[in-house]
């Protein structure tokens, strides 16, 4: 007799509509110019994905110089610094930019505080290429960057009656609620954005784990270990009241050991795991338990974005 066990499968999970594009411009490119097309970092933070894609004939690369002239580059969906385009431009390579349409909005947003003489103050991750891409937006020292509620009283702006506020597009919605509290408290005259900058799908996903958090033994989250949304949701799981939340790449990561005794685990997925690899999981837990799947779902989405025209024109 196998031990039952209750599956609680968050929604929504996976795949957002700008991994969706990122990775569909991807293989347009290949059908359009046929292999090798290079891509500027990864895709999007996924192994599976980016070996997925390397199979089909993309070359990834870190810089643009590693790429030969007169074959297409496409930048990845984090988004990347003005001097990149420029020097693709320079070069007269062709390129496609797959950054995310909402990254792109805080890129326009911090261009306008910019224009308007604001000095930025990005909440991010150091090193993210996020960060490094909406920080590439503007010159050397007009973005301070800060990670935490601690960092806010080290800074020193220009003019502290003159500052604007943006943030990385994936970080846990309450933490950077109590960072951007901080920064009202000490700048009370700084600028926000309209709507939050944390994009719908984090929001989506995080709200989704809140929900099954504090009913289950222990909550798997499906994403790369390079993906902060995904690493957002291992500790908003924590912090919403489940014990044990442990991020794995695939099925065969799971430390079974490390779960125990078990009767109800919750399994979500980060904006940038397909669900082949839910099912895989779903499937390694079959193979052990007698499983019950119980969807737990706290908001739909169908948010789409079209692709660049350069792609849905013919070659």
């Amino acid at each position: 007799m196998r031990q039952p066990l209750t599956l609680y499968l968050a929604a929504p999970r996976g795949f957002c509509a700008g991994v969706d594009r990122a990775i569909k411009i991807v293989e347009m490119a290949l059908e359009k110019w046929g292999a090798p097309v290079y891509v500027r970092h990864e895709i999007v933070h996924n192994k599976f994905v980016v070996d997925g894609l390397r199979a089909k004939g993309a070359v990834f690369v870190e810089e643009l110089d590693e790429v030969p002239d007169g074959r297409p580059v496409i930048f990845s969906a984090h988004g990347v610094p003005k001097a990149v385009p420029a020097e693709a431009a320079r070069r007269g390579m062709t390129f496609v930019d797959a950054t995310c349409p909402l990254v792109s909005k805080v890129h326009i947003e911090a261009g306008r505080h910019f224009e308007n003489g604001l000095q930025m103050v990005m909440i991010g991750h150091a090193g993210h290429p996020e960060t490094l891409g909406t920080m590439g937006q503007l010159p050397a020292g007009e973005v301070l960057l800060v990670e935490t509620v601690a960092d806010v009283a080290a800074i020193a702006p220009r003019d502290p009656g003159r500052l604007a506020f943006i943030t990385q597009t994936t970080l846990s919605v309450d933490d950077t609620a109590d960072i951007v509290a901080a920064l009202r408290a000490r700048f009370p005259a700084i600028v926000g954005p309209h709507k939050e900058d944390i994009c719908y799908a984090t929001t989506n996903r995080q709200e989704a784990v809140k929900a099954i958090a504090p009913g289950i033994d222990a909550l798997l989250v499906i994403g790369a270990p390079n993906s902060s949304n995904s690493k957002r949701l291992v500790e908003v799981g924590r912090a919403a009241g489940c014990g044990y939340a442990q991020l794995v790449s695939r099925a065969a990561d799971i430390d079974w050991r490390a779960l125990g005794a078990l009767r109800a685990v919750g399994v979500t997925a980060g904006a940038s795991a397909p669900e082949v690899l839910v099912n895989e999981v779903i499937d390694a837990f079959r193979a052990r338990f007698d499983v019950t799947v119980e969807p737990v779902e706290t908001a739909r989405e169908n948010v789409e974005f079209k692709v660049p025209r350069v792609l849905r024109e013919r070659a």
